[in-house]
């Protein structure tokens, strides 16, 4: 339920029209539609078993193992097609960088990221040439022409105010010199990188996902036989107290 209050808090907060281009990417609805199915499924669990309901239950343990299932098939498909998946995610940084300036969200996203992982652009700082705000062609009136946004800059020590113009004119530079000012490898390797360099803990993250959901289909599928065997139990019961001869 905080889930859905805070996809809802931030779908209402967000602009109109950027919300109506972004419903497909939006986290405010990732988080709104997580949080309800997360509640359909805890519902039916708690319920199921309080009421010993045999229905809820196995509802309960069918969604936990799809999900499960899921997430396995998603985990063995990202590592068997690496290639491929590597080219979505180029394909959705390379779109992200398109719309840098189109949400706020997405924006200090970017930001985020980009500092974070000490990178800039895709491949390349040059990527930002995709944005039409960065765009290096001639006829391009933006202010930020042939420039990358602030968060591919350098960090400078004991810097009191953030210089948001630091990126000018960077795409027009070649790599060694542009080195001096902002950080040119692009951000996909980047995060390759990170990724193999914590495989045993995004591994031992995939693993504390995975005990809760199968510990849950289990002790749902005990309750459901202890409730099956009582049933039996007291069908035997009212048979042989209806039975004269008993």
């Amino acid at each position: 339920m905080v889930m859905v209050a805070v996809g809802v808090y931030a779908r209402l907060m967000k602009h109109a029209e950027a919300a109506l281009a972004y419903l497909a990417v939006d986290p405010a609805i990732l988080l709104i539609v997580v949080g309800v199915l997360m509640f359909l499924l805890t519902f039916c669990g708690c319920i199921g078993s309080l009421r010993e309901n045999i229905c809820l239950l196995q509802t309960f343990s069918l969604c936990l193992t799809i999900v499960f299932l899921l997430q396995l098939a998603a985990g063995v498909l990202g590592f068997v097609f690496s290639d491929k998946a590597r080219g979505k995610v180029s394909e959705i940084i390379n779109n992200a960088i398109v719309h840098y300036r189109d949400d706020l969200d997405l924006q200090n996203l970017i930001d985020f990221g980009q500092k974070k992982f000490s990178c800039c652009g895709g491949i390349s700082y040059r990527d930002w040439s995709q944005n039409m705000y960065f765009n290096c062609s001639e006829d391009n009136p933006s202010r930020e022409r042939c420039s990358v946004p602030y968060s591919c800059c350098l960090p400078t020590p004991n810097q009191a105010v953030i210089n948001t113009m630091c990126g000018q004119g960077m795409q027009a530079l070649d790599y060694l010199e542009a080195s001096n000012v902002i950080y040119t490898n692009g951000c996909i390797d980047k995060l390759v990188n990170w990724i193999h360099s914590n495989l045993f803990l995004l591994g031992g993250v995939a693993l504390g996902l995975a005990i809760p959901q199968l510990v849950g289909i289990l002790l749902s599928q005990i309750l459901v036989n202890q409730i099956k065997d009582q049933i039996k139990l007291q069908l035997y019961n009212q048979q042989h107290r209806a039975d004269p001869w008993y």
